[in-house]
């Protein structure tokens, strides 16, 4: 019986300053590397062919799924693994080769690395990353494959890293996002899933106002069963918080409270959110509004890490939450609390 083959497919512009990496990375664990360059100016297409690849070229669109689709078209795999420039394969290697007959669409952890205040977070989002012979894309952005088949989705322990959120991806990709989820939202207004991701874009870049109108918009066409649903919720409370919409968050948080009680993420917030509500209202700040941020933040350690959650950062269930607790305490004279609690997140903190 034929082994099953796995293809790596990618498309690609200007990505010489990463694309190395991402091909060393699978290197003998695909049976084929398929780069679709889109039009680079760099040293991409070199860099692809030193490694073997397949190059193929293709006219930009302003369509992802099209150069998604373009791509897949030239891979005769029985298996495909999609990643792009700004990815790596940190972990699942050998499970590539164990892929079996048995179609399914395979869901990868990936490792979003971002910048917040002076330190690198992580952030781990499920996505539809290795597909079966035959599936294709659809969406102009934040594409997602066509489950015409009725397949299964099947998270797979394959770790792939990401460091587009970081500065130096974040300044090269600037606008281009915004302008195509604008239109794609434009054509489709009801659509829950492009308004999050325009939000998404929105918050990056730090335009929290406009984002929070977004992130609401999504939450009114958005159901619970739906994936992005944890991230939105956080994310639209983070963003009303940012904008200083402090009353509407907190309407939000308590809308939202049923529905999230094992999650470090929401509590995290809901503490941010009440700490910035207790500094505008310091007489009411002792008795009412700084025991429910510390609940949280001590909820928060309660649940411990959930990285199975949709985009969950990494510590609000352990060092981070901890060391907040350990500020509060400080800042309300009880110096033993701060004490223990600055000992736990640095037992806690990884390295």
């Amino acid at each position: 019986m034929k082994t099953p083959t796995i293809a790596l497919v990618m498309i690609v512009k200007n990505g010489a300053a990463t694309l190395a990496r991402c091909l060393s990375s699978v290197q003998g664990y695909v049976d084929d590397a398929i780069v679709l360059d889109t039009g680079s100016t760099d040293d991409t297409v070199a860099i692809a062919r030193g490694f073997g690849a397949q190059v193929h070229h293709f006219d930009w669109t302003n369509d992802f799924s099209a150069a998604r689709n373009a791509a897949l078209a030239c891979s005769s795999a029985d298996w495909n693994l999609i990643l792009d420039a700004d990815n790596w394969l940190v972990s699942g290697h050998d499970l590539l080769s164990t892929l079996g007959s048995q179609s399914f669409i395979g869901q990868v952890a990936i490792h979003n690395r971002f910048m917040q205040g002076q330190e690198v977070r992580e952030s781990i989002e499920w996505v539809s990353r290795i597909l079966p012979r035959g599936v294709r894309y659809a969406g102009r952005i934040h594409e997602q494959p066509v489950n015409n088949q009725g397949l299964i989705r099947q998270r797979l322990e394959v770790h792939v890293g990401h460091d587009g959120y970081m500065p130096e991806g974040l300044a090269a990709k600037k606008g281009r996002n915004e302008a195509l989820l604008r239109q794609a939202l434009a054509e489709t207004p009801q659509d829950a899933y492009l308004a999050y991701q325009l939000g998404k874009e929105l918050a990056i870049y730090g335009q929290h106002d406009e984002a929070a109108r977004h992130f609401l918009q999504a939450m009114a066409y958005s159901t619970g069963a739906q994936q992005f649903r944890h991230d939105l919720v956080v994310r639209a409370l983070y963003s009303l918080k940012q904008a200083g919409h402090l009353e509407r968050a907190i309407l939000l948080a308590e809308e939202e409270f049923p529905y999230w009680q094992d999650s470090p993420d929401y509590f995290f917030c809901v503490a941010d959110v009440f700490l910035d509500w207790a500094i505008q209202h310091p007489a009411e700040a002792e008795s009412r509004f700084l025991p429910i941020v510390e609940s949280s933040w001590l909820k928060c350690l309660e649940i411990g890490e959930r990285p199975d959650l949709s985009e969950s950062v990494a510590g609000r269930g352990s060092y981070l939450a901890a060391q907040n607790l350990a500020v509060l305490y400080e800042n309300t004279g009880r110096a033993a609390q701060a004490a223990e609690y600055r000992d736990k997140a640095r037992a806690m903190r990884p390295g």
